[in-house]
Parts: structure tokens; C-alpha cells; sequence
């Protein structure tokens, strides 16, 4: 990871327009560098004023033993930061611990200052936020140069993983409207806390998903403290995913709630197409998301063509018609034209009640007696 902003996937960038800004900005970063704590008693005692959830500190030693001393047949996924790994925590690692498996992110051993501070910002933010809508942080280690989090293990994974696997059996309607409407709750609480935090980085590859499919979000390495008072926005330097990003949070730096909407707006566009809000290997005016769809969205004629082929047809019309809209609002290049998160909540909870059909093949008989057809549920 380096010293560099760049995260995760090579499509994220970094934007500047003033070198100089950058340059003083990387100098007192490294001066900073030197305030991040380096031991569990240095993070407890920067949790001290908002930690409302107890963390456990783990030694790196116990990590060791969680997950098989980090076998490689454990590594559920990584990218820029490091590699996740599944453990599991018995009763014997620690007195008066439970049972139960979990899910091991560490983070290079680098010891960059960005690195640092995305695993700090973790800890700090899940520390304090507790939703049933947002991934469970249940503890870290932070030893010599080791920088791990230990998650709450969630057995599907990722919504990427799940959306656009050519392995997995295609996500159903039902269960891709419960899996935005419960991310939008997520970023509903984010927005409303007492103090509002901003997301920032809301992708399918951050949306992990349980084995009912109720969807948390994780990896807050790039959140932010979102304006209070009178202030719309914050500014702060631009880190994210090419593809998500809201366009005036690229341009400006300017960053507030409605930049977390515009991202939503993205993934539920990537909900009903079943398409990656960036692929190279369509044709290239399909190839962004966005720019191809958004056209497409108000006309109700030209919308079914967009719909993902892979569900088949089994979505109701209106569900689907009231979705597209909400995603066209959703990407308004005006953030103050943006829906509020709690609105969009508001929107999508009817759309969850669609009774999906039994994935089962139709066929007609024929009766002998009176030619007369009716169609049966194999």
C-alpha cells in the first residue's frame, strides 16, 4: 500500500489538481505518523471518549491459533490491504471468550501511515457504531508491526461475490431488494448517528451477507465524520472506487451524505442489471454503468431490456419501474437533489414483499377428456 492513496482495486484513483497541496499535506502526515498508537493500551485510550462497544485485544500469538496459523486454505479474500482469513474462536484461546468463527483482515505489515490509519479508523468507527446492518468488529491486534481485525464470520460473503458469480445460482429479486433495502438501512443509521459519518467507499465488495442473506456493511477504512451544524459538506482528500464515486466528490473534494447516496444509486443499478459498474470486457458504450443505463431508466419500453436477463422475467413490473427511479434520483449529478437515505429506506421496503415463485419448470397437460390445458407446478 505504501504511502500513496490509491485502494484496493487498480480502478481507484487518487485526483489532485494542486500538487503543493498534496506535498505539505504528505509532510504533516508523516509528522503525524508518530501520534497513531502502536499498542492496545495507546487505542483504548484514544477509544476512551466514544467506544461504545468493548473490543478484545488480541495477541498476534492467538491470531496464530484462530486461524491455523494463517493457512493458506483459510483465505476468504484480500486486495490492498492484506488478506482476510477464516478462524475460529474456541473457549479454550481465552477464558470467558465464546465460541464462534470470525473472520481475520490483516493488514500489510508495511506499517504505512495510510494502512495505520485505515485500520485505526476501523476500530474507531466500529467501536463506537453498533447496527444490525453493520458488520460486528470484535476485536484487533495491534502488536509491533501487526495491524488484524477480527470480524463476525459472514458465511455468503460478498454482494460482488454473490452478484456476479458465474458459479452461484443468479440472486432472485426478493433477495436483491432485501439486500439494498437492509445496506440502506445501514447507511441510514450512519447519516442520522449522533455524529453523522460518511461511508465513503459503498461498493458491492463492502456489502457482506449472512446465511439469510441480511446484508452488513464492512471495511470503513475510508469513513469519514460527516458535517454538523450548518455545514453541507467536508473536504477531504479523494479516495474511493472509480465507478461509485459521486462526479463532484471527484471534482471537489467536497464530501457529504448525498456522495453515500449517489454510491448506493450505483449498487442498486448493479441490483437490477446484474452488471459491474465498470467492465472492460462489454462493448464500449456499455462498459460504465451509469452512463450507458441512466438514459434508459425513465423509459418504462427500453427499461426490461436493461433488466438482468438471469432472473428471468420472475420481478414484478411496478417493484422494478419504482426501483429504476429511485435509482435515477439516486445518480442526479445535484447531491441536493439526491433523495435523504431514510427516504430511500422508506421507498425500497415495499419492494421487499414481492413473493418470488418456487424456481421450478412449467409444463402443460393435456387431459384426454376435455383438450383442455392447465398449467402445473413441477
Amino acid at each position: 500500500m505504501g504511502n500513496c492513496c490509491y485502494r484496493l482495486e487498480s480502478s481507484d484513483y487518487r485526483v489532485s489538481s494542486n500538487a503543493k497541496s498534496e506535498k505539505n499535506q504528505a509532510i504533516k502526515e508523516r509528522h503525524d505518523d508518530s501520534k497513531l498508537p502502536s499498542n492496545p493500551k495507546e487505542v483504548e485510550d484514544l477509544r476512551r471518549d466514544s467506544a461504545a462497544n468493548p473490543l478484545i485485544a488480541f495477541t498476534y500469538k492467538e491470531l496464530k491459533i484462530i486461524t491455523g496459523n494463517f493457512r493458506p486454505d483459510r483465505v476468504l479474500g484480500g486486495g490492498g490491504f492484506g488478506s482476510v482469513y477464516k478462524g475460529f474462536i474456541s473457549e479454550e484461546l481465552r477464558e470467558g471468550l465464546p465460541s464462534l468463527p470470525v473472520a481475520v483482515k490483516v493488514h500489510d505489515g508495511d506499517n504505512s501511515h495510510q494502512g495505520h490509519r485505515e485500520w485505526l479508523a476501523e476500530v474507531i468507527f466500529l467501536g463506537q457504531l453498533s447496527h444490525a446492518n453493520l458488520v460486528k468488529l470484535i476485536g484487533y491486534c495491534c502488536e509491533n508491526e501487526h495491524r488484524v481485525l477480527i470480524y463476525e464470520y459472514m458465511a455468503r460473503g460478498s454482494v460482488e461475490n454473490n452478484l456476479f458469480s458465474k458459479i452461484l445460482v443468479p440472486l432472485p429479486w426478493s433477495i436483491r431488494m432485501k439486500i439494498a433495502y437492509g445496506a440502506a438501512k445501514g447507511l441510514a443509521f450512519l447519516h442520522e448517528a449522533d455524529k453523522p459519518v460518511i461511508y465513503r467507499d459503498f461498493k458491492t465488495s463492502n456489502i457482506l451477507l449472512d446465511l439469510d442473506y441480511n446484508a452488513k456493511l464492512s471495511d470503513f477504512g475510508l469513513a469519514k465524520d460527516g458535517p454538523v451544524g450548518d455545514k453541507s459538506h467536508v473536504s477531504t482528500r479523494i479516495m474511493g472506487t472509480y465507478g461509485y464515486a459521486a462526479p463532484e466528490y471527484i471534482m471537489t473534494g467536497h464530501l457529504s451524505p448525498r456522495s453515500d447516496v449517489y454510491s448506493f444509486g450505483v449498487v442498486l443499478l448493479e441490483l437490477l442489471t446484474g452488471r459491474k459498474s465498470l467492465d472492460k470486457l462489454r462493448p464500449a458504450r456499455e462498459q460504465n454503468l451509469t452512463e450507458w443505463a441512466l438514459p434508459l431508466l425513465k423509459e418504462k419500453k427500453k427499461l426490461l431490456n436493461i433488466i438482468d436477463p438471469r432472473l428471468e422475467g420472475d420481478f414484478p413490473l411496478k417493484g422494478v419501474h419504482k426501483a429504476a427511479m429511485l435509482v435515477y434520483h439516486c445518480l442526479n449529478k445535484n447531491p441536493k437533489a439526491r433523495p435523504l437515505m431514510r427516504d430511500i429506506v422508506d421507498s425500497l421496503e415495499p419492494l421487499t414483499t414481492y413473493t418470488q415463485l418456487p424456481i421450478q419448470k412449467t409444463f402443460t397437460i393435456i387431459t384426454e377428456s376435455h383438450h383442455d390445458q392447465s398449467k402445473h407446478q413441477n
